[in-house]
């Protein structure tokens, strides 16, 4: 362990990071950064091959992290590769792997994990340091991770190697600044393992560094997204009611908030993203005997609903308008899961465009963050007969609408955001509705 600590503390130990996506590449880049040699690991061969030429994959405004992977090969700190067998070399393997859940059973599916342990187990240097990431369900480390690299590379956890899991808590958009100034929580499979990784991270986050063991680091990242998941799904219900009653929502929720101890969430078209539809599953996927939680599927069924819900007050509004939704051309303004970035793992927009498509209806997509439906948006609305806002980009944001006005053949507008006035809306003719302020 001495040995261990010190290449750490010099920053000499040589780092193999698993997985170049959205949380490995970030990492990777910033170790280099600090100082430490680092081995980025990527199966897919193209990938691997434009991460060596600077290019980034991960595209969106990522704030900085162009300029650090540029820095990073330059200095000759980062060599990416396809190549397992260069983790022989590695004193410190970081695994930051996707870890999906099934969509009928909700279980988790992990096969880029067992893949990433299965490919590192033999190539395992003794005494050397193995970091989960990935975000995985109650008891994963223990019951997967563990026993599949004992196997895999014939030592013993907490004899030969240290093992850990620090789960990530970086979002798009914000990635490098997430890394370096969020707290992170460190689960070790035993305290020396956990001190080891908290002398790796402390040389690049400047915030709280709380040790603990493997499991009640496992519960803390999946609880988090759960309570997210929980919260917004109040919020939707809320402007669901709202809805019903015919109160704004918004306005609701901003004099809710003045009250002590009062935090509701913003409610919206959807959630998506790649952790909060599935992590509550895996916080799930975890317990055991007759437990059966009826909060959290709630919640899920909820946040689930709410791109139907979008889809309904758009073809209600179109009859209203005197307009079949058969035939009729809907603009959906966003496509991605999240504002000024163009990741679109379960976008709200995905179930909303099946749903309108399916009733008939001609349906063209803008989003500027993405390649295929970056086009003028005079283009894109002209004559439309639904607006559909989907995502608050800034470019949204910004927009004038009257000169919307000017471009739709019909004045229906759906506001999934909360982006425009509706009163400016009113005043310029559109039939409007917002979600929680119809």
């Amino acid at each position: 362990m001495k040995s261990l600590e010190r290449v750490i503390r010099d920053k000499t130990a040589t780092v193999a990071v698993i997985g170049m996506g959205y949380v490995g590449l970030p990492v990777a880049c910033t170790l280099a950064h600090a100082g430490f040699k680092v081995l980025g690991i990527e199966r897919d061969e193209a990938k691997a091959a434009r991460i060596s030429d600077g290019i980034s994959p991960i595209s969106g405004e990522e704030p900085g992290l162009a300029e650090l992977l540029a820095q990073a090969l330059d200095s000759g700190r980062l060599l990416v590769t396809t190549d397992h067998q260069q983790c022989r070399q590695a004193d410190v393997i970081l695994i930051a792997v996707e870890t999906p859940v099934d969509i009928d059973s909700k279980a988790p599916t992990y096969e880029a994990l067992r893949g990433a342990l299965e490919a590192l187990g033999p190539h395992l240097k003794p005494g050397s340091l193995v970091i989960v990431e990935s975000t995985i369900a109650p008891g994963t480390m223990e019951k997967v991770v563990k026993p599949l690299l004992e196997e895999t590379s014939t030592l013993k956890s907490g004899v030969d190697f240290y093992l850990a899991f620090c789960p990530e808590r970086v979002m798009p958009g914000k990635l490098l600044a997430n890394l370096r100034n969020c707290n992170r929580v460190i689960g070790g499979q035993t305290p020396e393992a956990a001190e080891l990784a908290r002398g790796l991270y402390r040389h690049f986050v400047q915030a709280d560094l709380d040790v603990t063991d493997t499991l009640t680091a496992e519960l803390v990242k999946a609880t988090e997204n759960a309570y997210r998941d929980v919260q917004i799904a109040f919020a939707n219900e809320i402007a669901l009611l709202c809805e019903n009653v015919g109160a704004d929502v918004h306005e609701v929720r901003a004099l809710v908030n003045k009250s002590p101890l009062r935090a509701m969430h913003v409610p919206g078209a959807g959630v998506g993203g790649h952790c909060i539809p599935k992590d509550p599953w895996l916080l799930l996927y975890g317990t055991r005997g007759e437990l059966k939680a009826r909060l959290i599927p709630t919640a899920r069924s909820v946040n689930d609903s709410m791109p139907q819900h979008v889809a309904s007050l758009a073809e209600e509004s179109l009859v209203s308008a005197g307009v079949q939704v058969q035939g009729a051309k809907v603009a959906v303004l966003g496509y991605s899961y999240l504002e000024n970035t163009s990741d679109a793992r379960n976008s709200p927009t995905i179930p909303l465009v099946e749903r309108l498509s399916a009733r008939g209806a001609n349906v063209t997509i803008h989003d500027p963050h993405f390649q295929e439906y970056d086009r003028d948006l005079r283009e894109a609305v002209w004559g439309s007969d639904c607006l559909i806002l989907m995502v608050a980009h800034e470019e949204y944001c910004a927009l004038d609408l009257a000169d919307l006005r000017e471009w739709v053949a019909t004045p229906v507008l759906i506001d999934g955001r909360n982006v425009w006035s509706k009163s400016r809306a009113q005043e310029l003719g559109f039939l409007y509705a917002g979600v929680g302020n119809r």
